[in-house]
Parts: C-alpha cells; sequence; structure tokens
C-alpha cells in the first residue's frame, strides 16, 4: 500500500475509535476540509497536517503512526 494510503486508513480507524466523523475531525483540528481532498486528490500528505490531526484527536505523532499500516512490509512507496 503506499504511503497515502495508510495514512488514509489510518484517520478512519482513528475516527471508528474516537466515535467521530471527518467533520468532527475538521472541527477540532483545524485543518480546512480542501486539504482533505487535496490529500487523496494529489496522493500526497503534510507532516504538518498528520500533526494537526493529531493535535485534534490529542494523540501524539508516535500514536498515529504506531499502527500495522505503517509496518515496513505493508508500505510500497
Amino acid at each position: 500500500m503506499k504511503l497515502i494510503n495508510a495514512v488514509c486508513a489510518r484517520i478512519e480507524e482513528l475516527l471508528k475509535e474516537n466515535l467521530i466523523d471527518m467533520s468532527q475531525l475538521i472541527e477540532q483540528s483545524g485543518i480546512p476540509q480542501p486539504t482533505f481532498a487535496t490529500m487523496k486528490r494529489n496522493n500526497t500528505v503534510k507532516l504538518s497536517t498528520v500533526y494537526g490531526i493529531c493535535e485534534g484527536l490529542q494523540i501524539t505523532l508516535k500514536e498515529f503512526f504506531n499502527s500495522p499500516l505503517f509496518d515496513r512490509e505493508n508500505i510500497i512507496d
């Protein structure tokens, strides 16, 4: 899986774990909705965006990336 797909999948996991939807994440993180659309469309994500997501979810970057999705054998970038 590409790194961007792993990031998007992890966001979905965290939304489910926290029982919130994307609009709530947008509000909590302060990241504009177009940023999420651009992320998927351009297949790229900035670390600052991931950090903002983490802030909105009140987790660390370490917690965000602590998922089998990011294991070396799962990323084919």
